[in-house]
């Protein structure tokens, strides 16, 4: 198996996840600001042209994070990250489901349709007069979710999962993109904490 990888926080997810499960494989990196990802040949393996992709042993590439994180899970040995019984692989998946939909798409597309604007805007379909309502969304979900982790180390509870590993990868880009977490958002800021202390970080 290889990895294509490149910067941004759908790579980092990956290596972060791979960097918890102990599972070590060989990267390629794709050049995604000069564009190598919307070119052949790299959209003849994801025809999407987004990073990271996962190009298993007979050639087949499976795209998307969670389907990258899900496969990886399944088929290496140690504790799962998605859940050892069905009621608690059901909840990574809901809170994985939650933050994508209502956290991390507004706040990517918040990025690209403004200070993302000149590297996207020949790329995507990008509508910059929304970039200010998508961040709002983002602020209006976070301050949601806050209480709902109070009292928790992790998002499902006592533990660690796909879903600390994706929302931690995402509110650290947000940081460096003008979209702060803010400081009132108590338990939210304290779980960004303890996850800052994890090695994986660094992947």
């Amino acid at each position: 198996m290889k990895l294509y990888n490149s910067i941004g926080p759908n790579p980092r997810t990956v290596r972060m996840f791979m960097a918890e499960r102990g599972i070590t494989i060989p990267i390629v990196e794709v050049d995604l600001l000069g564009g190598e990802n919307r070119r052949e040949p790299y959209l003849s393996r994801n025809p999407s042209g987004q990073l990271p992709a996962l190009e298993l042993d007979d050639g087949t590439v499976l795209a998307e994070i969670t389907a990258i994180c899900e496969y990886l899970d399944e088929i290496s040995p140690g504790p799962s990250l998605i859940g050892k019984t069905p009621l608690e692989r059901a909840e990574t998946r809901m809170w994985v489901r939650r933050l994508d939909l209502t956290i991390v798409e507004p706040l990517i597309a918040g990025f690209r349709f403004a200070e993302g604007l000149k590297l996207f805007g020949s790329r995507l379909h990008c509508i910059p007069q929304a970039a200010d309502d998508l961040k709002q969304i983002v602020r209006e979900k976070l301050a949601w979710l806050d209480p709902l982790m109070a009292g928790k180390e992790y998002i499902c509870g006592n533990r660690l999962s796909l879903a600390d590993i994706l929302f931690f990868c995402f509110l650290e880009f947000g940081a460096t993109v003008r979209q702060p977490v803010d400081p009132a958002l108590t338990a939210i800021t304290a779980w960004r904490d303890r996850m800052k202390t994890r090695p994986s970080t660094a992947a």
